[in-house]
């Protein structure tokens, strides 16, 4: 990847609804060239847009990071679950004597205690860890400042 390529990934990760014009201002690339870097990096580089949401302000005001461990007969049937129950923002496979890592949101204690309810029912979950979100102190921060790129990147 080159170093505009990195710089010009690092402004629409601060805010991926800059338009063109202020884009070119920012990193000294001719409009037709993002255009043309951001219609090849679609799809590939970059895998979706999304707006990140204050779920408190919508209702929701417990969110939970989750490890667990499940049988290893279940993992597959875990996990297509877990993609598919409404509650569950994020699912990553982890190491360290757990299977899966879920961030979770939910209403209340009472809908997180369903859910687990409903997980124990279906599955064998072995082990579980639960940690309970306070407060997001940074979210998405990685790669959205041009000025740091040198450090996360010394050869820039």
């Amino acid at each position: 990847m080159k170093k505009q390529d990195l710089v010009l990934m690092s402004y629409l990760r601060q805010n991926s609804r800059m338009s063109l014009t202020n884009l070119s201002k920012k990193t000294g690339i001719p409009i037709s060239s993002i255009f043309d870097r951001l219609k090849k990096a679609n799809g590939t580089l970059i895998q979706k847009h999304v707006s990140l949401l204050d779920f408190g302000k919508l209702g929701f005001s417990v969110k939970v990071s989750i490890l667990l461990k499940v049988g290893k007969q279940e993992k597959e049937k875990v996990k297509d679950a877990l993609v598919k129950f409404f509650n569950v923002n994020s699912l990553c496979k982890v190491n360290n004597g757990y299977d899966f890592l879920v961030e979770a949101i939910f209403h209340d204690l009472k809908e997180l205690e369903d859910f687990f309810d409903a997980l124990d029912k279906k599955f064998t979950i072995r082990k579980r860890e639960v940690y309970y979100i306070i407060e997001d102190l940074k979210k998405e921060g990685f790669l959205s400042d041009p000025q740091l790129l040198s450090y996360v990147m010394p050869a820039y």
